[in-house]
C-alpha cells in the first residue's frame, strides 16, 4: 500500500515537472527575435534594432574623400572626413530619442525611434516594424553672403523613415526603409545638390553573418522623385569588446537622413569613399 502511494506521488511529481517545462517553452516561444542587426545604425541608416530600457547608444560616423584620389591622397584620407556624433537614449524597449551633429553644414538633428512590432522567434509575428522622425537645422555662419543670412526656419529640414525588417535565419537579415526628407528652403548656399523641397527614397539594408561576431553588409538608397544619384554602401560589421565597428565603402559623403536624399551621391566605381562607424552601448540605472 505504501509502495502504491509513493509510486503515485512520484508520477504526479514527474508530470508536474514536465508541465512546468512545457509552460516555460511556450512562454519563451514568443520572445522577440534578437540581433536582427548588430547595432541601431547600419552603415548610414537607423534600423529596427531596439535599445534596452535606460540604455545609451553612442555612435561616431566618418566618411572620407573619394578613393579615386589614389595613393598620393591616401585613397581619400587626405581629403578629410565628414564626421557625425550621435547619442540615443531609450526610455523603454519601444521608445528612444537622440541627437546628432555632422560636420557638413554643421548640421544638428533631433530624432526619435518607436518600435511598433517586434518579430518573434516562433514566427507568430514575422517582421519587425519601427518608425523614425527627425528635425534638423544647419548652423553655418552665412555672413559671407551678399543677401541676408537664412533664418532659422529657412535652415530647418525634416525626415521620416518606416523600417520593416525580418531576420530570415541566424545569418541573413533584410530591412526595407521607405523614407522622406523635407527642406523648408533648399537654398543654393547649402551643401546639397537638390533644389526640391521634398525628397522620397527607398532604403534597402542587408546583413549576412560570416562568423559569430562579424557580418557582410549592404545598403542601397535610391531616390524616387529626383534625378540625383543613389547612395550605395558595402562593408563589414565587427563586434569587439562591447563595440560594433562598421567598415564600408560608400558613394555619399553625407551622414544624416536629410542630406543623404538631397545631397550629391557619387557613382559606384568612380566615387567610392572609405567610411567607418564606431557604436558603443552604455547601460544606466543598473546595479
Amino acid at each position: 500500500m505504501n509502495r502504491s502511494i509513493l509510486l503515485t506521488l512520484a508520477l504526479l511529481l514527474v508530470q508536474g515537472i514536465s508541465l512546468a517545462q512545457l509552460e516555460r517553452k511556450l512562454a519563451n516561444a514568443d520572445r522577440a527575435t534578437e540581433l536582427t542587426f548588430h547595432a541601431p545604425r547600419h552603415i548610414n541608416l537607423l534600423t529596427v534594432e531596439p535599445l534596452d530600457k535606460k540604455v545609451l547608444h553612442f555612435a561616431i560616423m566618418h566618411t572620407f574623400g573619394p578613393v579615386s584620389g589614389g595613393l598620393r591622397n591616401l585613397y581619400g584620407l587626405d581629403n578629410g572626413a565628414n564626421i557625425q556624433f550621435s547619442f540615443e537614449y531609450a526610455f523603454d524597449e519601444r521608445f528612444s530619442v537622440g541627437a546628432s551633429r555632422s560636420g557638413r553644414d554643421k548640421f544638428y538633428n533631433l530624432f526619435g525611434r518607436y518600435h511598433l512590432v517586434k518579430q518573434t522567434e516562433s514566427g507568430s509575428v514575422p517582421i519587425s516594424v519601427s518608425l523614425m522622425g527627425a528635425a534638423g537645422v544647419n548652423t553655418v555662419d552665412y555672413g559671407f553672403l551678399q543677401e541676408a543670412a537664412p533664418t532659422f526656419s529657412e535652415r530647418s529640414s525634416f525626415a521620416g523613415q518606416l523600417m520593416v525588417a525580418r531576420k530570415f535565419s541566424e545569418k541573413l537579415s533584410l530591412q526595407l526603409s521607405p523614407m522622406f526628407a523635407y527642406f523648408t528652403e533648399p537654398l543654393p548656399a547649402y551643401l546639397i545638390e537638390g533644389e526640391q523641397q521634398l525628397y522620397l527614397g527607398l532604403g534597402f539594408s542587408g546583413k549576412y553573418k560570416i562568423t559569430g561576431k562579424s557580418s557582410l553588409t549592404l545598403q542601397w538608397i535610391p531616390n524616387l522623385n529626383s534625378d540625383l544619384r543613389n547612395n550605395l554602401g558595402l562593408g563589414i560589421d565587427l563586434e569587439a569588446g562591447g563595440h560594433v565597428f562598421q567598415l564600408y565603402f560608400v558613394t555619399s559623403q553625407n551622414l544624416n537622413e536629410q542630406y543623404l536624399l538631397a545631397g550629391g551621391n557619387g557613382s559606384p566605381g568612380e566615387e567610392f569613399r572609405l567610411g567607418f562607424n564606431v557604436n558603443r552601448i552604455f547601460a544606466s540605472g543598473r546595479k
